[in-house]
């Protein structure tokens, strides 16, 4: 446990390397370097290490059954679609328009789905036989219901929380003073001491 935050998250490259060092031209929060681009990257690397560590990511066949489910209770537009599986997921997934739509058109030339446009917007629902398929898989977990999500969000709500610290860190890196971002860095040097605590804990 030590060594997967150590080695990515908080206490190693992920604060305290590449993206968020203090060190002179750092490129992170205390040296000559300190720039937006450095800092985003850290933050990106952060994301992507929580999300290997969580399996947030989610494939194209798991986007094609939420679209389903969803459309089973109710026709939905594709931004509604979105919303509906981030905030089921807790935020945990966000599917992207660029895998939601692609999945609405491939249903919709399977014949599972018909698109009706109104006022610029299209509407989708289920066929009767997109209804057959949504509730042959009724008995299974919805797909925005992780691991994570299905023990009490432990697993989903951590890796969110970091990364949003990670964005609130950055935006103190790119326009805080420089005694902000001293601060920031304490603030920071505390938390990780802080989680550390909580491992030795009995």
């Amino acid at each position: 446990m030590n060594g997967s935050f150590a080695g990515a998250g908080f206490g190693g490259h992920g604060f305290a390397g590449p993206g968020f060092g203090t060190g002179p031209g750092s490129g992170g929060f205390g040296g000559r370097g300190r720039g937006p681009g450095g800092m985003w990257e850290a933050m990106e690397n952060l994301r992507a290490s929580f999300e290997q560590r969580t399996g947030t990511r989610m494939g194209r066949g798991d986007v094609r059954a939420a679209v389903l489910a969803l459309l089973a209770e109710q026709s939905m537009h594709g931004y509604q679609i979105i919303q509906e599986i981030e905030q089921r997921s807790g935020g945990a997934w966000k599917p992207s328009a660029g895998s939601v739509y692609p999945t609405l058109q491939l249903l919709a030339d399977e014949g599972l789905i018909t698109a009706e446009e109104a006022g610029g917007r299209k509407t989708y629902a289920l066929t009767a036989a997109g209804r057959a398929e949504a509730d042959a898989a009724a008995d299974k977990p919805a797909p925005w219901e992780t691991p994570g999500q299905r023990d009490g969000g432990r697993m989903s709500a951590l890796p969110k929380a970091g990364f949003e610290l990670a964005q609130a860190a950055a935006q103190v890196g790119r326009t805080g003073s420089p005694e902000q971002v001293q601060q920031a860095v304490e603030i920071l040097d505390e938390a990780r001491r802080r989680l550390y605590a909580l491992l030795a804990q009995d």
